[in-house]
């Protein structure tokens, strides 16, 4: 197990940055997801962390030992790519021991370590198979094995679950996150799912076009976006946001009124007529017939487009009219809405996200 460091990374390929300015710092033992759109740079980040690529510049560090000019192979990093990258010709057993192998364990120790690593993986079964002979939830396990059975410093897995179906993918992350609070070993996490984000990690790093947007604790980037960028990204269904401009006191949206608490008035209190991104998302939104505004909740009337029943709730797709912004709200298992219903919904205006409409960045505090 190891801490890891990174310096001020860099990577530029020819004309393009990949990376810039990517700082953190891992704690020893603790779980973190790298999470963000596809071509945002965290495979990038990850295979910089392994020594598969080279920093243009900045420093990493591994235990407090610098490594940037220290190779692949003696930087005690297990690595774990999407497509599992299992030998085809070796069994299971022989998969998961390969790596003690190559640092010419005794055999005696390969054979315990493997038994105890498939015990945990619940692969004993298989052992005697052939990648070929596994499902895709199989051969996954087997590649964290693999990776776990040598007892590397440091974890680094690059979507390691896209491959599965959903159920499969749901049951396969739970067992990931108490796999690695058994074995302790710090783990770096690379996935576009915000739900994986979510549940799996002690931190995540949200990042966009190569740099980083904001890093925390899971519930603290929900709760605290730092810019539209993640505070659409995370969260399912993503948070709403609606073009509004700010004038006496209140918000103005395609011909309606949005009102607002006295905090958010003072802290805009000197941006009348200025435009902004009014974010809030869908649990904070409720389907109302009552119109009053003394609890600092405000309405508007929305026109439902989309009806996606989930069992316990229905999931609500709700256009304000004569404008293109749409809004998902849930309603209860019961409703008996449909398509072309006009709805007034309830905004709890404690919980709007003020963004600016150029920069995206969050303006307001709380």
């Amino acid at each position: 197990m190891a801490k890891v460091s990174l310096q001020d990374i860099k990577r530029i390929y020819g004309n393009v940055t990949a990376i810039e300015n990517i700082t953190f710092d891992v704690p020893d033992g603790e779980f973190w997801v790298l999470v963000g759109p596809s071509g945002c740079g965290k495979s990038t980040i990850l295979r910089t962390i392994a020594g598969l690529e080279t920093a243009s510049s900045g420093k990493l560090y591994i235990d407090d030992q610098l490594v940037n000019d220290i190779p692949a192979r003696q930087r005690d990093i297990a690595m774990v790519f999407q497509n599992y990258a299992l030998y085809p010709h070796m069994s299971v057993g022989e998969n998961l021991a390969f790596g003690l192998k190559m640092r010419q364990a005794d055999s005696a120790f390969i054979q315990r370590r493997v038994q105890e690593v498939a015990r945990s993986l619940n692969i004993e079964h298989l052992l005697k198979r052939k990648p070929k002979q596994l499902s895709g939830g199989q051969q996954q396990r087997v590649a964290l094995g693999r990776a776990i059975a040598r007892e590397p410093k440091v974890f680094l897995l690059d979507e390691p679950l896209s491959n599965l179906d959903a159920q499969l993918r749901d049951d396969t992350r739970a067992e990931l996150k108490q796999l690695q609070n058994r074995v302790g070993i710090t783990t770096i996490y690379v996935t576009h799912d915000q739900v994986e984000a979510m549940t799996l990690a002690d931190k995540i790093v949200v990042l966009k076009d190569g740099k980083i947007q904001q890093i925390g604790t899971p519930q603290t980037i929900y709760q605290n976006p730092a810019n539209r960028m993640v505070a659409s990204f995370l969260g399912s269904p993503p948070m709403n946001v609606i073009p509004v401009t700010y004038r006496d006191n209140q918000f103005i949206t395609y011909q309606q009124i949005i009102a607002i608490s006295p905090q958010l008035q003072q802290q805009l209190q000197s941006k009348s007529g200025q435009h902004f991104d009014l974010g809030i998302r869908p649990e904070h939104i409720t389907i109302s017939n009552s119109e009053t505004n003394g609890d600092l909740k405000t309405y508007l009337t929305v026109e439902v487009i989309t009806v996606e029943p989930l069992g316990k709730e229905i999931l609500v797709k709700g256009q304000l009219p004569d404008s293109l912004t749409t809004l998902d709200f849930f309603a209860d298992a019961n409703w008996q809405g449909k398509s072309g219903d006009y709805l007034k919904i309830t905004l709890d205006s404690n919980k709007f996200y003020i963004f600016e409409p150029e920069s995206g960045k969050r303006i307001n505090t709380g």
